[in-house]
């Protein structure tokens, strides 16, 4: 069973997805289930993981409604206000919805890059355990610093790195990044997604060497156990093709034993997230 544990749906809106400037043009329009399922079986990916891009409660009913429609959708990460007074409550609220996995808040927007360790935001964070749910840390390579406070403060949480932390891939800035991963990495609860690398390289002139040495990093560092293959589906249209973004972690783990391969591209992601293994056949 192959699982993508990140892409996207949404149904644009210029005011909602300000994010997207005019020079990502190709992402200003709708991007629903229908639109992915070809990519999907072009690729043999049996399930995904579905992740928010807007800040309000209201999307996340929206991509919860949208995989309760859809077989394909195996999960859901959504979210909510964790600075708020109420977040006990709302967190009690949703824990209803049985493909709802978790939760992320883009961090990488907050001009403040200790958002993660604000007394608030840890305060709503420290409710998640209780209900079972995960959080995705979305983030700068700046920001990777309040990020590990964050994890250490909560070592029974489980949490996970999105895009590995965007490494500045175009820039080729290794260092700084690469000393905060090995870092963060070494807290077990920390697993980290192989995801968004095409959009922190070259959009039109990037090339797989371009990736290697940041995908050595977090392959030596989490180890394999705790890395998760994941499209950043339709962000990646940016710079390249859902095949082209399989095809590069798929070349880099050409000579890994099967078992790690479908670890990488399932398994690890079926465990991470507690994917119902009846209801879906994933092995969890």
């Amino acid at each position: 069973m192959r699982i993508d544990s990140h892409q996207h749906f949404w149904r644009y809106d210029a005011t909602r997805h300000a994010w997207i400037t005019d020079k990502m043009s190709t992402l200003k329009q709708d991007f629903l289930p229908s639109d992915l399922d070809p990519a999907l079986n072009a690729n043999g990916i049996d399930a995904t993981i579905l992740v928010q891009v807007d800040q309000t409660e209201e999307e996340t009913l929206f991509l919860l409604r949208l995989a309760e429609h859809n077989a394909n959708i195996a999960g859901v990460v959504g979210w909510i206000d964790f600075c708020s007074s109420q977040v006990e409550g709302r967190l009690r609220y949703f824990s209803q919805f049985e493909k709802l996995c978790g939760f992320r808040h883009i961090a990488q927007g907050e001009s403040d890059d200790r958002f993660l360790v604000r007394d608030d935001f840890t305060r709503g964070i420290a409710c998640l355990q209780q209900f079972g749910f995960i959080y995705e840390i979305l983030i700068y390579p700046k920001q990777l610093p309040a990020a590990l406070e964050l994890v250490m403060r909560f070592p029974e949480q489980a949490f996970v790195i999105d895009h590995m932390a965007k490494p500045e891939i175009r820039a080729k800035e290794e260092a700084n990044w690469t000393a905060a991963m090995r870092e963060i990495a070494a807290n077990p609860n920390v697993s980290c997604k192989v995801s968004g690398l095409v959009t922190e390289a070259d959009w039109h002139h990037w090339k797989k060497e371009d990736f290697r040495p940041y995908l050595d990093v977090v392959f030596d560092a989490f180890g394999p156990e705790r890395l998760m293959f994941g499209s950043d589906w339709p962000v990646c249209l940016l710079a390249a093709s859902y095949g082209q973004v399989l095809q590069i972690i798929e070349e880099y783990v050409h000579g890994y034993p099967a078992e790690v391969k479908e670890r990488i591209f399932g398994g690890n992601a079926a465990q991470f997230y507690g994917l119902k293994t009846a209801r879906h056949g994933f092995a969890a």
